[in-house]
């Protein structure tokens, strides 16, 4: 049963250096502060970000969930999006589709979109409210820091996270205004905890609860973050996300990159490069 872990006093590195070091599972006390220390920078990542836009790359596959296990996904197209974080708030534009500027815009694309990595999924997990219960699971050496790995679950009657899906539109993101064939959902994976820090370097997420109505049987994702510079200053961000989505007639996988951070204004531009 996984333990949900409150506000402890914060433990001493020492402790967790001789407990990774030595394959140990930490104690009760040492997760519990590692996770309280971590849940605040969650709580504080949106107010800590500075106003930046940068490019998101997402290459989309799709598959008859009929055929899906019988052979490979399909290439359905590359989209550029300029993404800007102005105010705590995210604004995606869609500035061309495999290479060809369109018209069209990010919210009315059919197929699968994401939203969420730039600490709104975090939160999700480590807002108080939500109540989720962790579970030491491992530790691990990325990138020459010393990461913990806990399993967590929040329930779908304390999460803030929803799923919408339509007919030909499936989107992901967390709770905003309500339409049509939305619905919270529950949530559990890992989390990635920098030990000295506190900060996530990977997060991962499975829905469960998927009301039926819905139409979907599973929606799962991760999100690798990676130190990038913006105006000259290094902020944990989104590096790499994936989310992978199975409804009965059709299966969706989106691939996501996000390169060239810098800081925002209003007449930002960015050079988006080529999707492959």
């Amino acid at each position: 049963m996984m333990r949900r872990f409150g506000l402890l006093p914060c433990a001493a590195a020492l402790a967790w250096c001789a407990a990774l070091a030595g394959g140990q599972r930490p104690s009760d006390a040492d997760s519990a502060a590692l996770i309280e220390k971590s849940r605040q920078k969650a709580l504080d990542y949106a107010q800590s970000l500075p106003d930046f836009v940068c490019s998101e790359i997402i290459q989309r596959y799709a598959a008859s969930a009929w055929v899906v296990k019988l052979g490979p996904w399909v290439y359905t197209d590359t989209l550029t999006v300029r993404l800007s974080y102005s105010h705590r708030t995210e604004g995606h534009k869609l500035e061309s589709i495999d290479g060809k500027p369109t018209d069209r815009t990010f919210e009315d694309l059919d197929g699968a979109t994401s939203s969420g990595e730039f600490g709104g999924i975090p939160r999700t997990v480590f807002e108080p409210a939500s109540q989720a219960a962790f579970e030491w699971d491992s530790a691990k050496t990325v990138r020459n820091h010393r990461v913990a790995v806990y399993r967590y679950a929040v329930s779908a009657a304390k999460s803030p996270y929803y799923l919408r899906h339509r007919k030909g539109k499936d989107i992901v993101g967390l709770l905003g205004a309500v339409e049509v064939d939305t619905a919270i959902v529950g949530l559990h994976g890992t989390v990635e905890v920098d030990t000295e820090t506190g900060e996530v370097w990977r997060l991962t997420f499975i829905a469960h609860d998927i009301p039926k109505r819905l139409d979907v049987q599973s929606f799962s994702g991760s999100v690798d973050y990676a130190l990038a510079s913006v105006a000259g200053r290094s902020y944990l961000l989104p590096a790499r996300s994936e989310t992978e989505t199975h409804s009965t007639e059709r299966w969706a996988r989106s691939k996501m990159e996000f390169r060239n951070y810098r800081k925002f204004s209003v007449d930002s531009v960015i050079d988006f490069g080529t999707g492959k």
